[in-house]
């Protein structure tokens, strides 16, 4: 595996690109090498990790029988939390060797039957179902061509059950980034995402934080440009740093987070007009 995570690609397929990612780290330990940062050390995907699921927490606080789409599912990290506490889950990815990964840890649970598992693109989505709880971690990020996007959202939008809820951790720093933008990553600023739900028909009910510690977003778009030894030492010590940090106060300090949650559900319709 690689100390300093691997390179974007020239040119960005994403079934293509996802597929070849999970060939090479999904089947790795937990799989985080493939779901979060690409190829990066253990120890950082685990501090993501353990940080995200600190961030959604109060939103994957489910009842036995709540119908979930977990979007861009991966290896099945949220899907099989969610079916553990008896929600009954569907998860879509555009990697089959995702999927496959998905339905194999599911049945290594023994929550197989609680879960299906879909090779699907989000933006072409149609499953003719809606869902209490829409769930979606570091997706519309890899989105970068416009009209899949627009597409995506409305995608969520359209699956969501009256009363449901959408539940999305982006990139999304309130200030542009555009150093850490790839061919294959894009840090949105949080006010476009806000824009594009609302324009989606999505009522914005909460945005909390995950990661305000800056140092790993400082020191990423350096990080492979630094000798071996430095890189991985500089990479370990940031982590220390910001994982107890962000542990602490990722969901408050949202204005300075690098990743945000946003909590949305459709909007309400409008009020008779008089005649």
């Amino acid at each position: 595996m690689s100390v300093r995570g691997d390179p974007a690609p020239a040119q960005y397929q994403p079934a293509h690109y996802w597929e070849e990612r999970a060939r090479r780290f999904a089947v790795e330990g937990h799989g985080l090498a493939a779901v979060c940062a690409y190829g990066m050390p253990e120890f950082y995907n685990r501090a993501i990790h353990l940080e995200q699921r600190r961030a959604l927490e109060p939103w994957l606080r489910v009842r036995p029988g709540v119908r979930v789409l977990d979007v861009g599912c991966g290896v099945g990290r949220w899907s099989l939390l969610l079916a553990a506490r008896g929600a009954r889950v569907t998860g879509i990815d555009l990697s089959p060797t995702m999927v496959a990964q998905a339905r194999r840890r599911a049945r290594a649970a023994h929550l197989g039957e609680h879960c299906e598992f879909l090779v699907q693109d989000l933006a072409t989505l149609d499953r003719g179902e809606r869902y209490d709880l829409v769930l979606g971690v570091t997706v519309l990020q890899h989105i970068l061509d416009p009209e899949s996007f627009r597409a995506a959202l409305a995608a969520l939008r359209a699956h969501l059950a009256p009363g449901g809820r959408l539940v999305l951790l982006e990139a999304a720093p309130t200030a542009r980034a555009a150093r850490c933008d790839t061919t294959v990553f894009n840090a949105r600023r949080r006010e476009v995402y806000l824009d594009m739900f609302r324009h989606h028909g999505l009522d914005v009910q909460a945005v909390t934080g995950v990661d305000p510690a800056p140092f790993r977003p400082l020191l990423l778009p350096y990080v492979r440009r630094l000798p071996r030894m430095l890189s991985r030492a500089l990479l370990w010590l940031s982590t220390a740093i910001s994982l107890p940090l962000n542990i602490l106060l990722g969901r408050r300090a949202v204005n300075r987070s690098w990743h945000a949650v946003f909590v949305l559900g459709p909007q309400s319709p409008g009020p008779a007009r008089g005649h």
